[in-house]
């Protein structure tokens, strides 16, 4: 027995001995089949339960398989971890760092792929930063963080930060003239908005609007009654004005319920506009036809991709195929951009493996792979610049129409709204300001030809509340006849412009008038805290009111006139005004001026002008005076004389034309004389002056006039001005233009007025900051101006009194000043110059010509029978010897004629020579 148990051990031994050598055969062949066979593990931290995880874990199986089937020697295997239904719960648990680390222990991934919003990826990069594992995000943070590379050197984010998302947010908003906004975003405890918010405010501010209210929606998963919390949250929107709602987050259940109760509520009215972004937008494919119903009019903004290539009509082609077969639940087949992302994904780590097949790489080369990715993918352009996409994506605005939704316009980075890719240069050089291309279908009124307003506009329920200045100085602006019964209107200009403006609104405006009794600033701050939805009335357009309210464009202009007391200025030399003294000694230089040359031309030859001294200076007087008045009898018979006098009868024709029409405009015209010329004069004299005490003026006077606040007294009625300059209360009165020109138009003989020095903005409506009523407004004045209503209305309400309407000024008529003339008395004064001239050149050729022995006679003997012969028309022949010369005989005083006698004529002169005594000549000058 001990021998066959001996046997049977050492048999025992043998068959174990034999099993162990065939296990190590089996694994070792086993081994060496899996050297050849590399397997690569991804994993994808997704929302299964969504439709947009759906659609992701489609497209990467899609994507694995083909990679597979493309080699035999290695192999993708994909790895999903759930982050829980509601990716905000889970981001706020942290179940998805849970996912991510359960995939690098248990499934050791290479790769983690997903992550659809930030507030998951955030978490997820750290984790893959410390376990050194590469991390590919399908989505990157609003604002882009300057040390993200250096934070998550392993993440690379197949998405932009939203700076061009929101700058198309901004630029629809811009191009219908919204001036106020309503963000709306859903809360979580990681993250918050994401910065989202921040990145839209500076896109607002730089097309001039705001978001006047920011709406934070709890988290979905913290509410038990959403339905309650949301009409308690949107009840809060009631109280504001404006109706334009950008959503920049939320879930997607959160989505259905906040539209839901928004129309319910009647947020999706007329004058509605709402934008939602990129993320919401996905949400569209996955609604079904209720909840669509309710986003009726909505615009949203969705990432372009192409579907024209054949990379996507294969890949659509089997994603159609494979999510139909796997999801016979859902409505919608086709995917969406997540989907195109995570087929990416799986290209971007193939084609950074594609070195590994045979060797081993590490974790820090593979993510360096993975950010040196440059292809075309499905989604876009893949390249990577400092973690995320260099390339800011194309994006097509959509608008949510029937059952579906349209798309209008694409977003072209650096160049705007554009109807196709191709940046056209017809389409205004980067369409920004002017809208879109495509027609809107806006929420509530699907046959809705104007645009929203993007403002609660009121109803006959809520007419528009417009307060009115009850105390005004000048009631022809705006005058509340019955201060007890206030739903009595006011009347005035500024109540029928209003009016006027309003017909041509082109839509119904329900309003009502309440007067109010304080100053022109309390009213402003009425606007400002919205006790007044506007303020009709004369208010004045300035700076620190600009600040808390919108105004109108003005509709009269606004300066500060100084009215001061006049009296009609009247002389008994006004004759006299109408020349400047300069011109008088001109005018009275140049007529001696010609009198004499008239006189020096024609006394020689011209009857007319003989006789002695006085008689010829009495005659030449006459002559150029009455030339003046064309009523000269003198005949002149030099045709240099008739040279002068026509110049001067022309001077003489624009010189009294003038001077009547200058005469006739003084005497016509009341003008009036001020002792009180400039603002110094009174300052410098401690004088007292009057101004509006609910008015801006008298700080005006005070702060930036430098007036003592002493001096200044307060006058509350048109008519009490009258009173306090009789009484020499006042010296002046500082009233803005408008009120002047009344003032004015009703006393203008015993007042005048100032040009204004100080201008303002005008005067203007006003209503809340940002009211679109306000443009409307503004546009319809401008209307009632150019088509000449404002005019009629202005002579209507400001018609000068009847004795003002013949024409007051309070301007001195310009005087006739030399400078307007010198040229005519230049033309006069050469010319009589030159005929003087010319005159005396022929006269000494004339003499020198009848003398034959000038060589013998001095030069004093010369100028001598010269001056007789200009004098006299006397011509002398001197003979040889000098003694025998016989003066001239005058035969008469002036006369023309002279007769040379022979010598026993003159007994008592000295004898002459024979020669001389025989000559006689007779000589008749030939002027």
């Amino acid at each position: 027995m001990a021998n066959i148990d001996t046997v049977l051990i050492r048999q025992l031994v043998i068959l174990v001995l034999i099993l162990f050598s065939c296990i190590n055969i089996i694994s070792k062949g086993v081994q060496a089949k899996e050297d050849d066979h590399k397997v690569t593990n991804i994993g994808a931290v997704i929302d299964v339960t969504s439709r947009t995880g759906k659609e992701e874990i489609t497209a990467m199986e899609i994507a694995v398989q083909s990679f597979n089937n493309k080699l035999n020697n290695h192999g993708l295997s994909l790895y999903v971890q759930s982050h829980g239904k509601d990716p905000m719960l889970a981001a706020a648990a942290g179940i998805n760092s849970v996912a991510a680390e359960k995939l690098i222990k248990e499934n050791n991934v290479t790769v983690i792929i997903g992550l659809e919003t930030w507030e998951l990826a955030a978490p997820v990069a750290e984790i893959g930063t410390r376990a050194r594992v590469p991390v590919l995000s399908f989505t990157a943070p609003s604002i882009t963080l300057p040390l993200s590379a250096l934070r998550w050197p392993f993440l690379a984010q197949m998405a932009n930060n939203d700076s061009e998302q929101m700058t198309c947010i901004a630029a629809i908003i811009r191009s219908y003239g919204w001036k106020k906004v309503i963000a709306i975003y859903e809360d979580e405890t990681y993250g918050g908005d994401s910065g989202k918010l921040a990145v839209l405010i500076e896109a607002l501010q730089d097309i001039g609007s705001e978001i006047e209210h920011t709406l934070v929606l709890p988290p979905i998963s913290s509410l038990s009654n959403t339905k309650e919390v949301m009409q308690e949250e949107l009840m809060k929107l009631l109280s504001l004005e404006s109706r334009v709602f950008v959503v920049l987050k939320a879930s997607s259940v959160m989505t259905i319920h906040l539209f839901e109760e928004a129309k319910n509520m009647g947020f999706m009215g007329r004058d509605s506009a709402w934008i939602i972004t990129d993320k919401i937008t996905t949400y569209l494919d996955s609604f079904n036809t209720s909840i669509i119903s309710s986003m009726a009019g909505v615009l949203g903004i969705k990432t372009y991709y192409t579907e024209n290539s054949s990379e996507y009509e294969s890949f659509y082609g089997q994603f159609k195929q494979v999510f139909r077969k796997k999801y016979e639940d859902e409505d919608n087949f086709e995917p969406g951009i997540y989907a195109l992302k995570a087929y990416d994904a799986i290209q971007i780590i193939t084609e950074a493996m594609e070195g590994m097949i045979n060797t081993n790489i590490s974790s820090k080369q593979l993510s360096a792979k993975i950010l040196s990715s440059n292809f075309t993918g499905l989604s876009g352009e893949i390249q990577f610049e400092r973690g995320m996409l260099s390339q800011n994506p194309t994006l097509r605005i959509v608008n949510v129409v029937g059952k579906k939704y349209k798309e209008l316009d694409f977003w072209l980075p650096s160049f705007g709204f554009s109807r196709s890719l191709v940046n056209e240069e017809t389409e205004h050089d980067g369409n920004t300001a002017q809208g879109l291309y495509g027609q809107v279908t806006w929420p509530a009124d699907l046959n809705q030809v104007r645009n929203p307003k993007g403002w609660a506009m009121p109803t006959n329920a809520r007419p528009l509340i417009i307060g009115v200045p009850g105390r005004t100085s000048f009631e022809k602006f705006v005058k509340v006849k019955n201060e007890s019964n206030q739903n009595e209107e006011p009347e005035g200009y500024c109540i029928d412009l209003f009016k006027m403006a309003r017909e041509v609104l082109g839509y119904d405006l329900p309003y009502k008038f309440v007067p109010h009794f304080s100053t022109y600033d309390d009213l402003v701050r009425c606007v400002h805290n919205k006790t007044f939805d506007a303020v009709v009335g004369d208010i004045t357009i300035l700076a620190n009111r600009a600040e808390l309210v919108e105004f109108t464009q003005p509709y009269a202009e606004s300066g500060l006139s100084m009215i001061v007391p006049a009296k009609s200025e009247e002389s008994a030399w006004m004759f006299m005004k109408p020349f400047t003294w300069e011109m008088w000694m001109a005018t009275g230089a140049m007529l001696i001026y010609t009198m004499f040359i008239v006189w020096f031309l024609e006394h020689r030859s011209n009857p007319e002008f003989e006789g002695t001294w006085k008689t010829q200076i009495g005659t030449a007087m006459w002559f150029t005076c009455s030339s003046l008045f064309f009523a000269h009898r003198e005949n002149v018979q030099n045709n240099f004389t008739r040279v002068v006098v026509i110049v001067w009868l022309f001077v003489s024709l624009v010189l009294t034309s003038s001077y009547t029409a200058s005469l006739s405009s003084m005497l016509t015209v009341n003008k009036l004389k001020v002792n009180v010329t400039d603002i110094e004069f009174l300052k410098r004299n401690n004088l007292k002056v009057g101004c509006d005490g609910d008015s801006f003026v008298r700080n005006y006077l005070v702060d930036v006039l430098q007036f003592k606040s002493e001096n200044i007294k307060t006058i509350n009625s048109q008519d009490n001005y009258i009173g306090e300059f009789e009484k020499k209360h006042i010296a002046a009165a500082f009233l803005e233009l408008p009120y002047e020109k009344v003032f004015i138009n009703n006393y203008c003989k015993k007042f005048s007025a100032t040009t204004p020095t100080y201008r303002f903005g005008g005067l203007g409506f006003m209503f809340h900051k940002g009211s679109p009523i306000a443009m409307d407004f503004s546009k319809a004045i401008l209307t009632l101006s150019e088509n000449g209503a404002l005019k009629d209305l202005e002579e209507k309400w400001f018609a000068p009194s009847p004795e003002c309407s013949t024409g007051v000024t309070d301007n001195q008529t310009e005087r006739l000043r030399l400078h307007s003339f010198w040229g005519l008395y230049i033309i006069s004064g050469a010319t009589s110059t030159i005929c003087f001239f010319l005159f005396i050149i022929k006269i000494i050729k004339d003499q020198y010509r009848s003398n034959t022995s000038p060589r013998n006679n001095s030069i004093w003997s010369k100028a001598i029978r010269l001056a007789r012969f200009i004098y006299q028309g006397q011509q002398i022949n001197f003979a040889i010897d000098q003694t025998r010369l016989q003066l001239p005989e005058i035969v008469g005083r002036g006369s023309p004629r002279w007769k040379y006698s022979s010598p026993d004529a003159a007994e008592n002169r000295e004898a002459a020579s024979s020669e001389a005594a025989d000559v006689e000549m007779l000589y008749i000058p030939g002027g």
